[in-house]
């Protein structure tokens, strides 16, 4: 018998699937379907891909797979892009409809609020339809209430779209990062993800600038609007024509359903047919296991409070840069948009920095370690260099804030930021995926519910606080807390195969002792 050639259902003798030369064997994929017998029921065959197996997203040439890895990107890229396109225009907006500025910062602050509930829908909608089509779907419906947005008659019509705008654009951040993991493996995940990392820092950057120039050009705010409209449905049919379902599991399930129409043999089957999800189960799996992690868990409970302070300081600063640029320094919207590019800018080179330095280090360790993982602590490394970076880019920020100091100060303080930002975020996020392993997309639903709502938050609080404050308290209230901050990479870094061995979650595997990185003081 040849398990890689099963065709039409046998004589009842036989309980094997025998190969064929038939002629209708030609529409099956029959040069690799594997397959194996299930304790369950021996009569069954579970279809799986073979080692070569076309369909196995991990085999697709890397042309197709970084090509992929790029639409991903552009769809992260979109759905935070979105997020912050009204920071240029809101003074027209107060204008048209009346409101006050506190009610301004809400179409920002709502956008945001919508990641909190969009990453509980699309997540676990995408792994029981795959992922292209609630992608299709989602943005489909977030083009949709774009359009609403730039036609939106009265302010209530207009929050009520930016709510529903943000959480069907999740979608792009949220199935994004799982698409990639569907299409790399463990070994060169790290150089695909720490690319992707870059884009829900590039579209809050590169809105401000876009909205900024519209805001001068003389035109309709309502543009800010049609080009996010336009930028969606852009990608609309990108996903539909050019990009295919990834998701093994729905892969699988659609090879057994061909197996089974061509073959007529019924005994193939996949995992994906066979899960029986009842609505209290999935709802205790969608809601209570993220919640209880952040419950329980002190090491996720540290890191959500950290990379929430740092999210929700990404949003504080388009309300904070108008004070400092425009305000301070009379520049219009166009130009102040443009001092968001130094954070974009060494965004990108603290990607180059990770691939150079901390990748090409950590595939040194697995080398190592293995056959055992790599301990998780060795991701903190290149966070606890950044943190000191983060904390010092606020008293940077603050203290050249003068009008009386050349604008670039306080602009460059921005690239600081931006650097420390990524290299802490690549950092954070590595960890806990490995150090939680199989409860990693919960652990990182609970922290992505969390971080949206201090990013939805830290806006309505930004202007007043730098205006009471100035822009130099505000800075260096913000910069004593991040220094407060600053120990928690290196406290887990310490602490953490401890605390893992007493985690009801995290994983328990006996780890090699992390050693103090070069240069670093622990004690």
């Amino acid at each position: 018998m040849d398990p890689s050639t099963p065709t039409r259902q046998q004589p009842a003798e036989s309980n094997e699937p025998r190969g064929s030369s038939s002629s209708d064997d030609a529409t099956l994929p029959v040069h690799q379907v594997a397959y194996h017998r299930t304790k369950e029921d021996a009569s069954s065959f579970e279809v799986e891909f073979g080692p070569n197996d076309p369909q196995n997203p991990f085999n697709w040439s890397r042309r197709r797979r970084w090509y992929i890895t790029f639409v991903a990107g552009l769809l992260a890229v979109n759905a935070s892009f979105g997020s912050s396109v009204p920071s240029g225009i809101v003074p027209q907006m107060m204008a048209q409809f009346g409101f006050g500025r506190e009610v301004g910062t809400l179409t920002i602050a709502l956008f945001v609020a919508g990641y909190c509930v969009g990453p509980l829908l699309w997540g676990p909608l995408s792994e029981q339809y795959g992922r292209k089509y609630p992608t299709l779907l989602t943005f489909v419906a977030y083009t949709g209430f774009s359009i609403g947005c730039a036609l939106s008659p009265n302010t209530a019509s207009i929050l009520v779209f930016r709510f529903l705008s943000g959480t069907f654009a999740a979608s792009g951040l949220v199935i994004s990062g799982a698409l990639m993991s569907d299409i790399w493996d463990a070994n060169t995940r790290g150089k695909a993800f720490s690319l992707f990392t870059v884009a829900p820092f590039a579209g809050p950057t590169l809105a401000p600038m876009v909205s900024g120039f519209i805001a001068v050009s003389g035109t309709s705010w309502r543009w800010a609007y049609w080009v996010v409209t336009i930028f969606a449905g852009t990608c609309v049919p990108l996903v539909f024509f050019t990009i295919p379902e990834t998701y093994s599991p729905v892969l699988l399930a659609r090879k057994a359903k061909k197996l089974r129409d061509n073959s007529g043999d019924d005994r193939y089957w996949a995992p994906l047919e066979k899960e029986s999800t009842k609505i209290g189960a999935e709802v205790q799996r969608i809601l209570g296991t993220p919640f209880a992690l952040m419950v329980k868990e002190p090491m996720l409970i540290a890191l959500t409070m950290y990379m929430s302070f740092i999210y929700g300081v990404i949003y504080l600063l388009f309300e904070a840069y108008p004070i400092v640029f425009t305000t301070g320094h009379h520049m219009n919207a166009g130009i102040t948009g443009l001092m968001f590019l130094p954070i974009l800018v060494s965004s990108n080179l603290a990607v180059i920095g990770y691939l150079l330095i901390w990748n090409p280090r950590y595939e040194r360790l697995a080398r190592q370690h293995a056959p055992n993982p790599v301990p998780p602590e060795y991701r903190l490394e290149q966070a606890i260099w950044a943190a000191p970076l983060f904390a010092v880019s606020f008293f940077w920020f603050g203290w050249t804030s003068y009008p009386s100091v050349s604008f670039w100060a306080p602009m460059l303080a921005g690239g600081l930021l931006g650097f420390s930002i990524v290299w802490l975020f690549l950092a954070l996020f590595n960890y806990i995926i490995d150090a939680y392993l199989a409860q990693s997309a919960s652990a990182l639903a609970a922290n992505t519910v969390v971080r949206s709502l201090f990013g939805a938050g830290f806006p309505l609080f930004a202007a007043q606080m730098f205006e009471h404050l100035s822009p130099r308290w505000a800075s260096t209230l913000l910069g004593c807390i991040a220094l407060v901050m600053t120990p928690i990479p290196l406290v887990l870094f310490r602490f953490g195969p401890t605390l893992r061995a007493r985690s009801q979650y995290a994983r328990k595997r006996p780890d090699s002792i992390a050693k103090t990185p070069a240069g670093v003081q622990v004690a």
